[in-house]
């Protein structure tokens, strides 16, 4: 942001999460975050998000930076990192390994199909409002456990391969947005739902496997072996 006063107030987009949001309670499908629901963050690094986007607000306030913020579910599609849920399911499940999932499974995500989002952002890049706040969502809630069922079923792989492991520290239960705002004043809707989403995702992740075996080939292990060993 610095650089972009320097060099003449240059167009700024912060790209943030819902996690800023904390979460909500499973037995409330009701209920939704908006642009108006205060940061309420969970853990350490969603209060980091939290902490970026008051800083473009405080740019935007104190220098007139121009600036907006999107806050979005949880994305998947291709070129997910391995080590997120989607992809991580999809390799293990393709070598037959263990399926590792965080405590029962019954966290819900609401997943936003990736070219979705960037149209979103591209839309607010162009039409958004300088100074607001747009929510992407995909209107697609699922459990974590049937996500898991659903990509051992489309791969013919067996059930028996999930295993549960400990919880993470300040795992949210469940995240949701109302995206009527960015549909209401830029037409954005998500455009693709997650049953086809899901299916687009796993064959090409079928059809590009040198791209994510060359990544769990290397570093990454230890990063995996961090956070899912001895647990």
């Amino acid at each position: 942001m610095d650089a972009c006063r320097k060099y003449g107030n240059i167009r700024y987009h912060q790209v943030s999460t819902d996690e800023v949001y904390g979460d909500l309670p499973l037995d409330r499908p009701d209920l939704f975050f908006t642009e108006t629901t205060p940061l309420h963050t969970s853990s350490p690094y969603s209060s980091s998000k939290a902490g970026a986007d008051l800083l473009v607000m405080a740019y935007y306030r104190t220098y007139g930076l121009p600036v907006t913020i999107s806050r979005c579910s949880n994305n998947y599609g291709p070129y997910h990192f391995p080590e997120k849920l989607i992809p991580l399911m999809i390799a293990n499940a393709l070598n037959d390994k263990a399926l590792p999932v965080y405590g029962e499974g019954l966290n819900v995500r609401d997943w936003l199909y990736v070219e979705d989002h960037c149209k979103a952002i591209d839309l607010i890049i162009h039409n958004g409002k300088i100074g607001e706040v747009y929510n992407v969502g995909g209107h697609n809630e699922m459990k974590n456990i049937d996500i898991v069922k659903l990509i051992c079923k489309e791969l013919g792989k067996p059930e028996s391969l999930i295993t549960y492991v400990a919880d993470r520290k300040g795992h949210d239960m469940r995240y949701a947005i109302d995206p009527t705002k960015i549909h209401n004043e830029l037409g954005w809707l998500p455009e693709t739902m997650f049953a086809d989403g899901i299916k687009k995702t796993i064959q090409w992740y079928l059809d590009n496997k040198e791209w994510w075996e060359t990544i769990i080939s290397g570093e990454y292990m230890n990063y995996y072996e961090k956070m899912y060993g001895n647990r």
